[in-house]
């Protein structure tokens, strides 16, 4: 958009230089891209917002102006003339649909005498980058700037008939534009016809048939308000972009229609003659304005400010707000109708904040009051990707929607519902997946083949299912492990294939550090958590190995419910000074059949031990020769100690006696 200094003085007083008005307005949101002194004024150009139709006018920018340097908004009185009979100039507007045009007027112009603008004019239109056509054109163009309501002058004996209608275009109807340009038109595109043909594209440009020249004695002007996505669609088919379009396509002031209108008629009465002989709408020219409340403790709390009650209201009334005082220092703020993006109190807060002036604002640093508030399920799930990183293991996102042949190969096809895809994009995609455990498998395979040598992967997301034929997520924790893993020790670089153990493994740290305590893992691979199935960890079966190429390897999965795990997590910390007592550590050798569980034989020692067992835990593990077939070596360290005093050998060796004899008597172990 751009205005010259001498136009906005028109409309306000301002007393301070152009490139101060420059830096005022870019600071109020106003932003001034470029300032030429040019003919002996200066021309603005002003970045304009898409929610601002009102600064696609000299007068709306004047009222900023205003507003900004505590000045008034001069705006001329609207002088009607008496509008004569129907009888003396009959003529018809017909408006096929409101929503297209909720309010068209015409005013039919007599005698004019159609030639050059004066100086003035024409010097003030090719400032802002408009050639000079002739004094109507240049007329209609001059409100189109000063107001932000185009304008459209047709050559009235030109017209077909004594009717304006305003339709949708037919198929196969064409218009010969102003440009010289032949436009085939179609129904999404809206048109001003007479009784023959089209005689203008609405909102966009007028037809060459109609147009002013200088042998025209008689006008008809339109203002209309059209719809702005109407325009906005028959533009785009057309290829066209004017000045109307622009601010059609942003929305017009509707109340501000007619007068515009009659500022064009004043004009043209003044700089081409004439009489105007008929003013004719259809519609409706008021809109039902909105009231906002607002209170000015609310305004200087947000902004952190003390502006007086006063100040806040002069500056609402210097942009047009109506204000109504309301008690506890309080207004009643009515919306104008040129300012359709202010819709709730804190656009009032930001007028407010932008007039009065952000470099007004102090700069302090806001009071942080730190709260511990529960995780949420994105922080835990955070928190349990960040874990699983940091045991090596790598994050993998697959896709939610899978093929029906790939769950039966995991044999997912019977026990179930799937969730479908009505129009699938291909066979890939046909259902929802109701495991992470077909993409985990799919992504091993996808590595072996770029010669990885070990895979450990995870994912965290939502699989599907049916209940009672309702479609139900649930978020889900999967892991994949397969290849050999190297371990650095002390004795140097080992490696060992990776099993059900490491994935035991990686699950105690998720859970402890979740603060979850109460887990068991069966021999059945099944994972419960206070006493509840959460998951399974298993070894995928080699016959949906084969099917993704995967041969001679082995990939062990987990895959846990989070809904249900989520629910017993406590990450509250809860910290213990270091002891003070030293400890006592008892080992037990055994030699124990493989099918009773480590964790029974752990349990079963701290229950026995009572409160001088600190802690138990397997520090070695052995089978070989020396371990007879269908047993296994353990080693169980046992940390005896006090918190008040320093154990003694007598009080120690009676407990370790008796873990001992109890392990041999419930699990027929061999202590050695």
């Amino acid at each position: 958009m751009k205005v010259t200094y001498n136009w906005l003085k028109d409309f306000v007083e301002i007393k301070i230089s152009p490139k101060e008005l420059a830096e005022k307005f870019t600071m109020a949101g106003l932003e001034v891209t470029s300032l030429e002194e040019k003919g002996g004024d200066f021309v603005f150009e002003i970045e304009i917002t898409s929610n601002r139709p009102d600064w696609l006018s000299v007068t709306g920018i004047a009222r900023e102006a205003a507003a900004i340097t505590n000045s008034r908004l001069k705006l001329p009185a609207v002088k009607k003339q008496k509008k004569p009979g129907a009888a003396v100039v009959p003529f018809i507007i017909k408006v096929d649909d409101r929503r297209d045009c909720p309010l068209y007027t015409a005013k039919i112009i007599r005698g004019v005498k159609v030639g050059p603008s004066p100086d003035w004019l024409r010097k003030r239109l090719e400032l802002v980058g408009c050639r000079s056509i002739n004094n109507i054109v240049d007329i209609t163009n001059y409100i189109l700037f000063t107001y932000g309501e185009p304008l459209h002058a047709f050559d009235l004996d030109k017209l077909s008939g004594n009717t304006i209608n305003v339709r949708r275009a037919k198929n196969g109807e064409k218009i010969t534009t102003i440009d010289g340009q032949e436009k085939a038109l179609s129904p999404d595109i809206l048109l001003i016809a007479d009784q023959k043909r089209p005689v203008a594209i609405a909102g966009v440009m007028g037809g060459q048939d109609t147009e002013v020249s200088y042998a025209t004695k008689n006008i008809l002007l339109e203002a209309a308000v059209f719809n702005l996505i109407v325009v906005r669609r028959g533009r785009r088919i057309l290829g066209i972009q004017s000045e109307s379009s622009y601010r059609f396509e942003r929305g017009v002031n509707l109340e501000a229609v007619d007068s515009a209108a009659w500022q064009a008629v004043e004009l043209m009465q003044d700089l081409a003659g004439g009489d105007c002989a008929l003013a004719k709408s259809a519609g409706l020219n008021k809109v039902k304005r909105k009231s906002i409340i607002l209170s000015s403790t609310a305004v200087n709390k947000i902004l952190g400010l003390d502006i007086a009650l006063g100040r806040i209201e002069k500056i609402l009334k210097s942009l047009g707000f109506n204000i109504q005082a309301k008690p506890k220092e309080a207004f009643a703020v009515k919306i104008p109708s040129h300012r359709p993006d202010v819709t709730s109190g804190i656009d009032l807060v930001e007028e407010i904040a932008r007039i009065y002036g952000y470099e007004n604002i102090p700069q302090t640093l806001p009071t942080v009051r730190p709260q511990v508030n529960a995780r949420d399920t994105r922080d835990t799930v955070s928190l349990i990707k960040n874990i699983l990183v940091g045991l090596g293991s790598n994050e993998v996102i697959t896709y939610s929607l899978t093929d029906k042949d790939l769950l039966k190969d995991f044999g997912m096809h019977e026990g179930f519902e799937a969730v479908e895809v009505l129009n699938p994009l291909s066979k890939e995609q046909e259902v929802l997946r109701p495991s992470l455990t077909p993409g985990l498998a799919t992504c091993v395979a996808y590595n072996l083949n770029q010669r990885q040598d070990y895979i450990n992967i995870f994912e965290v997301a939502g699989v599907f299912s049916q209940l009672n034929n309702l479609p139900r997520e649930e978020l889900k924790l999967g892991i994949a492990l397969c290849g050999i893993k190297p371990l650095l020790l002390k004795q140097g670089l080992i490696k060992e294939p990776a099993g059900l153990l490491d994935l035991k493994g990686m699950l105690e740290v998720v859970f402890t550090r979740l603060g979850i305590n109460d887990y068991d893992f069966k021999t059945d691979g099944a994972v419960y958590v206070a006493a509840e199935k959460i998951g399974l960890m298993e070894k995928l079966p080699g016959s949906a190995l084969e099917k993704l190429d995967i041969k001679n390897r082995d990939v062990f999965v987990a895959a846990l419910s989070l809904d249900r795990l989520l629910v017993h997590i406590n990450t509250g910390r809860k910290f213990s000074p270091l002891p003070v007592y030293p400890g006592i550590s008892r080992d037990i050798s055994l030699i124990l059949k493989e099918d009773i569980s480590i964790g029974d034989v752990l349990g079963m020692i701290k229950g026995a031990a009572g409160p001088l067992l600190k802690d138990a835990k397997v520090t070695d593990y052995y089978k070989g020769k020396q371990i007879p077939a269908g047993f296994r070596g353990l080693t169980i360290s046992c940390l005896y100690r006090s918190d008040e005093r320093t154990l003694t050998e007598a009080e120690v060796s009676p407990v370790h006696s008796e873990v001992c004899k109890l392990l041999a008597g419930n699990f027929a172990a061999q202590i050695r």
